[in-house]
């Protein structure tokens, strides 16, 4: 007899499945729409009217007409007059090009929605770690509450608890566990760390129910800013970093990234406090506002071009001692030709095509003759190029590496500045303002570059600026300071500067990178 309580296996489905079914009627609907649009379009172009019997109902008889026979549009279209249609070869290339315009729209529309999904889901994971941290000290607040008996009173907490680590109990009491600090340098993102061992302690009996006030401090010490300093952390901690220290810089600020992500979910917001520029030569951010800015602006100078040559020159310097007189004429030669382009008015492009050996003798000429040129510059430089031929090629080529990313159209664009550029970038600091720099992260420079240099060059010329700015100052310190966010600085902009800035500390510094091993590999006379 059959048991009604038994539940008998689901039979399997079978057959076609909806979803193929449902793309193969819009493939063949989609098919017969482009039929019937470039039957009618092309006879427009090539007789000047639509067919009356180019009708949408007689497509599915025009798509097997022209499958089995392409070439023959009259035949395809049996009731209308063969005058009144137009060739075949107009038609197939109305057909191409319809289907080409609707490929395009349809990733257009695919990156569209991608990049908003991204977004939503980084400010969902920026906000996540509050939640979780307010979450985890209600529990622990709660659980200290509900684990201690109703009748028995629940003594006050020892000051070794309020201390939390302090390593001293109060008389009488029993013993605090001892913990010990955290150093200051890296940045914290979540709170279960901080207030484990204390929960523990409570949990097995070693000590006293912590008060609920005392439970949260942790909490909130570990959503506060991180510390002036460098820090170490993977990539999401670095992103929650940095955004919280933008967030919470009040004045001007240089932020350098390898994330569009930090650009687009801070810019809104430092917008409130003043101009936000945006230095993107690799076109990664998704916005046409781009500042353009020439590396040989202010080059006249021969201490802003040695500088610059010198920032230029970092992401691919090589580092061993044997090397050193190498760079030293490469930064002879790229500092010398700065100043030509700057003293000329020669766009900056052409160091490129100076390093490379082409047309070598115009800036040896044209610091020879300007009157503004430095003294000696132009025999400085003709020195270089005619010293040993083999450390002459290898300066030239490590010049010529610095600026090979010249070869790519959007960062030569990004050479040449627009009117209001070079204003906006000087009087950024003073307006408060906020200058991002995004670039692509590269573990390898001394070989691809990429754009690397140019963006260590312009984060470099901002950062002398902001201590320049400060030592003119009454109290050697602009109120409010220039702040630098330098996220992944390493791999996107490794500034010469760095080491000096964080034991001067004239500037507030947050420099995250990877790890101690890559900070070392950039900056060798660091002490990290």
């Amino acid at each position: 007899m059959h048991d009604a309580r038994r539940t008998e296996p689901p039979a399997r489905g079978g057959g076609i499945p909806d979803g193929l079914l449902v793309g193969l009627l819009a493939f063949l609907l989609g098919l017969a729409v482009l039929v019937w649009s470039a039957t009618g379009l092309a006879a427009v172009a090539a007789k000047g009217a639509w067919p009356d019997t180019v009708t949408f109902t007689r497509t599915p008889g025009a798509v097997r007409g022209l499958i089995a026979q392409p070439h023959d549009i009259p035949g395809a279209w049996p009731d209308t007059d063969p005058a009144a249609l137009s060739g075949w070869g107009l038609f197939w290339g109305l057909f191409v090009s319809q289907l080409l315009v609707l490929f395009v729209l349809t990733v257009f529309a695919i990156g569209v929605i991608a990049r908003t999904k991204s977004r939503r889901a980084l400010a969902k994971r920026l906000t996540q770690p509050e939640t979780a941290e307010a979450e985890a000290a209600t529990e622990a607040a709660t659980t200290t509450a509900t684990a201690v008996p109703a009748a028995q009173p629940t003594p006050s907490a020892p000051p070794a608890f309020e201390a939390r680590g302090s390593g001293t109990s109060a008389p009488g009491g029993p013993p605090a566990p001892t913990t010990t600090a955290p150093p200051p340098g890296p940045y914290a993102p979540t709170a279960a760390a901080a207030t484990a061992p204390a929960d523990e302690a409570y949990r097995y009996g070693f000590g006293y129910a912590p008060q609920p006030a005392s439970a949260a401090a942790p909490a909130s010490a570990a959503t506060a800013a991180p510390a002036d300093g460098i820090t170490f952390a993977a990539p999401d901690d670095r992103l929650r970093a940095a955004a919280h220290r933008i967030r919470e810089t009040e004045g001007a600020a240089l932020i350098v990234s390898s994330t569009p992500t930090l650009w687009a979910e801070t810019k809104d917001a430092r917008a409130k406090l003043g101009p936000v520029l945006l230095y993107d030569p690799s076109h990664l951010c998704d916005t046409p506002a781009r500042m353009h800015w020439n590396p040989a602006e202010g080059c006249a100078d021969r201490d802003t071009a040695a500088a610059r040559a010198i920032a230029l020159l970092a992401p691919v310097r090589p580092q061993a001692r044997m090397d050193a007189a190498v760079a030293d004429t490469a930064e002879t030669l790229l500092r010398s030709w700065l100043q030509a382009a700057a003293l000329d008015d020669r766009p900056f492009k052409l160091l490129h095509r100076w390093a490379q050996g082409n047309s070598a003798q115009d800036p040896v000429r044209i610091l020879r003759t300007h009157p503004q040129a430095a003294p000696g510059a132009a025999g400085e430089l003709e020195s270089a190029l005619t010293a040993h031929p083999e450390r002459r090629e290898l300066a030239q080529s490590l010049t010529a590496r610095a600026l090979s990313c010249l070869t790519s159209i959007h960062i030569r664009e990004a050479c040449n500045p627009n009117r209001t550029d070079a204003l906006t970038l000087a009087s950024f600091v003073t307006e408060g303002g906020t200058l991002y720099l995004v670039g692509e992260p590269l573990e390898d420079p001394r070989t691809h570059p990429g754009a690397m240099p140019l963006l260590t060059a312009l984060a470099s010329h901002v950062v002398e600026h902001g201590r320049r700015m400060a030592a003119r100052s009454s109290h050697g310190r602009l109120d409010p300071p220039l702040s630098l966010v330098l996220d992944d600085v390493a791999a996107v902009a490794p500034i010469p500067q760095l080491p000096e800035l964080l034991s001067e500390g004239t500037l507030p510094l947050l420099a995250l990178c990877r790890s101690r091993e890559q900070a070392r590999s950039r900056w060798p006379q660091g002490d990290f």
